[in-house]
């Protein structure tokens, strides 16, 4: 089982182990509130080419980055503000999964049932201040 500790000055380095390390492009993040999940996702997305800014979707649910070619190369969605799996259906959420670009979520226990057989499962839990640890779940 894999796990990182690093603090925020190792963060890109991580992304890119993450990226080499896991063949699923499908990503859900477990982690409490200012772990530093969109911090990560913004790592990742600069680590896969992305140009766009990285921000989270809390409002909009689903934030889509691109490539300098404008190809879409991520999807990050943060499920906190969902009541229930339903919305996530009714916004088109297995659509996004079936893409070829990499998905990134936040808050995925909002959607237990709905995530797909190859996701990866990661925690990201604060160990101090600025260090957090990795583990797949």
């Amino acid at each position: 089982m894999m796990e990182f500790v690093y603090t925020e000055k190792e963060i890109q380095t991580v992304a890119k182990k993450l990226i080499q390390e896991y063949p699923s492009k499908i990503i859900a993040f477990f982690a409490p509130m200012g772990a530093g999940k969109t911090t990560l996702i913004k790592a990742l997305v600069k680590e896969l080419g992305g140009v766009d800014e990285v921000s989270s979707p809390t409002f909009g649910l689903v934030n889509e980055y691109h490539d300098r070619e404008g190809m879409p190369i991520a999807y990050h969605f943060d499920f906190y503000r969902l009541n229930d799996e339903m919305e996530a259906l009714d916004f088109g959420v297995e659509d996004y999964f079936s893409s070829d670009a990499y998905i990134f979520m936040e808050w995925p226990e909002k959607i237990p049932s709905l995530l797909p057989d190859n996701c990866i499962h990661l925690k990201i839990d604060i160990l101090e201040d600025t260090t957090r640890k990795i583990t797949e779940i």
